[in-house]
């Protein structure tokens, strides 16, 4: 059965990457906006009877989700087989819960209306934490694969005796993970609170590890201020200026720029097209892919 990609804007080079790894013919498509705002689709290839893959960074998705789901529709109409997304970063994750009275719990919605939309799903870590497993909230096959070894290959390739570095306690599952896979040891820097304000931060051990190059690991850089201000605590306790890897690097306006100023080599994959990117998930990807479409 033919196999056919669609890339979405922002993700031409993982969409270039998928599709000499995978052999997937790549589809043409034409989404542009009419002056009132409103969303173009159209669809020039043959779909009929096609295995069919969108690969869309979801990344500001309310800018994206109705042209996503208008481009759905359109492959339906045209008689593709299957429709399956491929969305590296998965938004609508973190409000699992309604917090406050009256809040909408946005990541079971979202998963509702894509699972009404696609076939399957395939993401790279997503953001899991009330939400234990993507089955607990989408209905259709969903795959989520995790960065680790990539992660851990660009380590072994890039850095000198690196020391993986949790900025908080939320991390520290996530770190030991990349720890192992790369071989290298792991601490879990730990906060003290005095009162509302006073914070103590300090990292176990720091005296044995002043030799290694400290690499704080998240899965996703917002704002960077939980890396900015881990890295001005190991400077001041006497370490380099670590590197700062995030696989999804969602970053507010500015974010990044800031912390590369303040002498913070930050690296991410390109689950979200940025200039910071060095961790390649295509192979990764493909690996998923296998599984989905036996």
């Amino acid at each position: 059965m033919r196999r056919i990609l669609f890339v979405l804007p922002g993700q031409e080079e993982l969409g270039a990457s998928l599709q000499s790894l995978g052999s997937l013919e790549q589809g043409v498509l034409e989404l542009r906006h009419f002056p009132d705002g409103e969303s173009y689709v159209r669809v020039d290839s043959e779909v009929r009877g096609a295995q069919v893959l969108i690969l869309c960074q979801l990344h500001h998705p309310d800018d994206k989700i109705l042209p996503l789901l208008l481009l759905v529709g359109t492959l339906r109409d045209l008689g593709a087989h299957s429709i399956g997304l491929v969305a590296p970063y998965l938004a609508y994750m973190r409000q699992d819960k309604r917090f406050h009275a009256g809040e909408g719990i946005s990541a079971r919605y979202f998963a509702r209306l894509l699972s009404q939309q696609f076939d399957w799903l395939l993401t790279v870590d997503p953001h899991l934490h009330r939400i234990h497993a993507l089955s607990e909230v989408y209905s259709m096959p969903a795959l989520a694969l995790t960065a680790v070894e990539p992660i851990a290959q660009w380590l072994r390739s890039q850095v000198q005796q690196p020391l993986i570095i949790g900025p908080d306690g939320e991390s520290e599952q996530w770190a030991r993970k990349v720890a192992t896979a790369a071989g290298c040891p792991c601490e879990v820097l730990t906060k003290e609170r005095f009162g509302d304000r006073e914070v103590k931060v300090s990292l176990p051990h720091v005296t044995e590890y002043l030799d290694r190059t400290p690499v704080l690991v998240d899965d996703i850089i917002s704002t960077g201020r939980t890396m900015q201000q881990a890295a001005a605590h190991l400077r001041a306790s006497g370490m380099s200026a670590p590197v700062c890897i995030g696989v999804h690097g969602i970053f507010a306006p500015g974010a990044r720029e800031e912390m590369e100023a303040a002498g913070l080599r930050v690296v991410t994959s390109n689950s979200i097209s940025d200039p910071s990117n060095r961790i390649d998930l295509a192979p990764l990807l493909m690996l998923g892919l296998h599984q989905l479409l036996k």
